[in-house]
Formats: structure tokens, C-alpha cells, sequence
């Protein structure tokens, strides 16, 4: 499945960052989060290829992008992927974003509204609360774990498969992942430097968390679609966007945890069809 589709590389903000590119028509950017890499959106590309051009980039830190010191925030991640659009000459663009790509997108949509068609976010919220915040640093043992990297390289180095596997499997449906995904993912973060990229992110938080304070003074006015795993987020993706945004719409995915393009994708398609191509307001 992985050679199905054509591999790209572009150099922008000082940076490697790697891109899968499918389909003709208007312009559509998938943003992948952690622990994954463009390759999250292998079962839905070949769908919307059908009536876009879809851009699946490796976010820095991930994948075959390069993997700097620094530079982990949001903001900067999102400058990579509006550097990466204009270099493939694209205006106006239709977004998603999922997980680490969801507050990636909502950046990028903050610095650039003009530029965004319409923008989808899918299971994760949109933080603009330092109570909220700290909850889910409570639900989720990984966001403080990985925010330590030295001590989680040291504790998960050699043991990338069972650290791993331990978030694909914990779904609603872990039949989702085959046993050649895995190893898609494994590999990726096995890689020299990679795991300790990817957990670069979560270092970030902090500065995430003030920089979604900044953005959210401005709501946003492009249509919003916001949707979270029933499992997962569910209809908190929802209610974290209409802090930030005017026209939001969304929903639950049944049947699906937080992996959404894998867990359920035709569902996602359905979603993502009927919002794209609504007439504009």
C-alpha cells in the first residue's frame, strides 16, 4: 500500500519535509498527529484523490521530515506546512487536521484565514483552558510522559513495538491496524532521533497553550467541522472549536476511538464530502 502512492520532498523553513501527493482538483492538506505519520491517511487518500489534490505531509519531528532541535510549537510546525502550500503553489486550501494536526491546522488557520477554505478537526480539542488542559494531562499518561523526554527515550528505546502498539490497539475497533501498519509505524519511529522528535511536541504544550490563548481573542470565520471519536474526544471536539470559531459544525463518529481515518474512514469520507462540498454561506 505504501508505493500506491507518489513521494515528495520539499525544503522549506530550513527544513526536509516529506509529502505524499494523490488526485487533481482543489488543493486538500491532511495533517497527521503522534504516534503517526502521513501514512494515517492511507485509507481514505485514494477517495478523496477522486475529486482533490491531496497533500499528506510528514509534520517535522515525523516520518521522513527532517527532525531539528526545535521548533515543536504549533505555530512553527504550522509555518512549515503554509511554507510547503505556497511552494506548490496552492492559495486557498481546504485542511484537516487530526490529533497533533488539529491545533497544527487551527494555527495555521489563525495566521492565515484567507487562505483556508474550510477546516476539519478531527478528535482533539482545541485548548484554551489551563484547567481543562491539566485534565487531560490527567487522562492521558502519555502527555506528561512524553513531555520528559530523556527518561522516556531511555525507558522505551528497544521497545518502540510494545510502547506503540499499546495506542493502536487501544480502540474500538484494533482490527483497524494490520500487523504491516505496525510495522509502517514502528519502523518510522525506530529511525535515528525519531521518537525523541515526535516527543518534541509534547514539550510544547505549554507554549501551545498560550499561543491558542493569543488566537482565540479572534475567532475564526471560515467554516469549522469538528468531529471526535465516540470512544475518544466525542462531542468535546465540538465544544472546544466553539470557543474559537463562528460557524462550527460536527458530530460523533460511532463506533470508532480516537483513530478516525483508520478506526472508521468511510465514515470520515461521508463527513468530509458533505462539508466540502456544501454551497459557501
Amino acid at each position: 500500500m505504501f508505493a500506491e502512492f507518489d513521494h515528495h520532498a520539499a525544503f522549506v523553513n530550513g527544513q526536509q519535509i516529506h509529502y505524499v501527493r494523490a488526485g487533481e482538483g482543489e488543493p486538500l492538506v491532511l495533517l497527521h498527529g503522534w504516534p503517526q505519520t502521513w501514512y494515517m491517511w492511507r485509507k481514505v487518500i485514494p477517495a478523496l484523490s477522486e475529486r482533490y489534490t491531496v497533500i499528506a505531509p510528514d509534520l517535522r519531528g515525523f516520518g521522513q521530515s527532517s527532525k531539528p532541535i526545535d521548533g515543536y510549537d504549533k505555530r512553527t510546525v504550522a509555518s512549515d506546512i503554509y511554507e510547503l502550500v505556497k511552494s506548490l503553489d496552492f492559495e486557498k486550501i481546504f485542511l484537516v487536521g487530526h490529533d497533533f494536526g488539529g491545533p497544527t491546522a487551527y494555527a495555521y488557520a489563525c495566521a492565515h484565514p484567507e487562505d483556508i477554505r474550510r477546516l476539519v478537526i478531527l478528535d482533539v480539542a482545541i485548548t484554551i483552558d489551563e484547567a481543562e488542559q491539566a485534565r487531560y494531562y490527567k487522562e492521558r499518561f502519555h502527555l506528561s510522559f512524553n513531555a520528559q523526554p530523556d527518561i522516556a527515550i531511555a525507558l522505551v528505546t528497544g521497545r518502540e513495538r510494545i510502547f506503540l502498539t499499546h495506542f493502536y490497539r487501544n480502540c474500538y475497533n484494533p482490527g483497524a491496524f494490520s500487523l504491516e501498519d505496525i510495522d509502517e509505524y514502528v519502523a518510522a519511529f525506530s529511525a535515528p532521533g525519531a521518537m525523541r522528535a515526535s516527543m518534541a511536541h509534547y514539550g510544547a504544550l505549554p507554549l501551545d497553550l498560550k499561543h491558542n490563548q493569543e488566537n482565540a481573542k479572534t475567532k475564526l470565520e471560515m467554516p469549522v467541522l469538528a468531529l471526535g471519536g465516540e470512544l475518544s474526544f466525542a462531542g468535546g471536539v465540538q465544544a472546544s472549536l466553539e470557543h474559537v470559531a463562528r460557524d462550527v459544525r460536527g458530530g460523533v463518529i460511532a463506533g470508532c476511538a480516537h483513530w478516525v481515518a483508520e478506526e472508521q474512514p468511510e465514515a470520515l469520507l461521508e463527513r468530509l464530502f458533505e462539508f466540502f462540498e456544501e454551497e459557501s454561506p
